[in-house]
């Protein structure tokens, strides 16, 4: 039992350096001061530095451990009718994200991710919001597309923050739905990954090792969000997001 852990040990610790460490320091500024986008920075530098399939469980255990902090006040607050079925649909397609993820060539995943971010990053610029009703069938929809996208790049988080956040709910609505959404799916991802051998347990392991790096960046991040307005410290994010995902995209 201690071989196998310390085998995981010294693997997760060989593909660290302070690069890593680095960018999930950022990581955490954004989502300290920003809300969202932690996920979508690290997806496209750690798909180089780990490659697709270790960052993709690299990635979920280190959401995942910021979602169990959050999730107990946030279930308080969630619409279970919007949220229950999204995230059904989503573990539902997670196998199918995982099969195109073992499909797909590991180049062509990275370039994937960078485009997915940028393009996220070109729709909130723009100012465009879906105007639609929120239903358990859209919402449904919604889910599985996300659970497709987490599986195969990480990054599934752009339609169910352009869905969530649309409309007229309160921000904290928004916020408790998408905590929610992301502490469930984010077992299920990293339950599969594990459970069918795509990852081993040093791909987790060295997302807890890197998690306090982005607790110290998220609290400064907290701290920083007085200094500015909420639009000033958001156009700061999508840039930083920018930035990320034209680096997988010419790497």
């Amino acid at each position: 039992m201690l071989e196998p852990l310390s085998a995981s040990l010294a693997q997760a610790l060989s593909g660290l350096g302070p690069a890593a460490a680095g960018v999930a320091f950022v990581a955490g500024l954004m989502r300290g001061f920003a809300g969202f986008g932690s996920a979508m920075f690290m997806a496209p530098i750690f798909a180089v530095i780990f490659g697709s399939a270790e960052m993709i469980a690299t990635v979920a255990a280190m959401e995942l451990a910021v979602s169990v902090q959050l999730f107990p006040a946030a279930r308080r607050g969630c619409q279970w009718r919007i949220v229950g079925p999204m995230a059904v649909a989503a573990i539902v397609f997670l196998p199918v994200g995982r099969w195109l993820l073992l499909g797909v060539d590991a180049t062509i995943l990275a370039k994937a991710v960078a485009l997915i971010v940028l393009g996220f990053v070109a729709i909130m610029l723009s100012g465009w919001t879906y105007r639609g009703d929120k239903g358990p069938v859209g919402a449904a929809l919604v889910g599985a597309v996300s659970g497709t996208m987490t599986a195969t790049t990480s990054v599934g988080g752009p339609p169910v923050l352009l869905y969530l956040l649309s409309g007229r709910d309160a921000r904290e609505i928004g916020r408790a739905n998408i905590i929610t959404f992301y502490f469930v799916t984010h077992i299920a991802l990293v339950a599969l990954f594990l459970a069918t051998g795509t990852v081993g347990a040093a791909a987790v392991v060295r997302g807890v090792l890197l998690f306090p790096f982005m607790l110290v960046g998220a609290w400064i991040g907290g701290r920083l969000f007085g200094l500015a307005t909420p639009a000033t410290f958001r156009y700061v994010a999508l840039v930083i997001l920018a930035t990320a995902g034209l680096f997988g995209l010419l790497r």
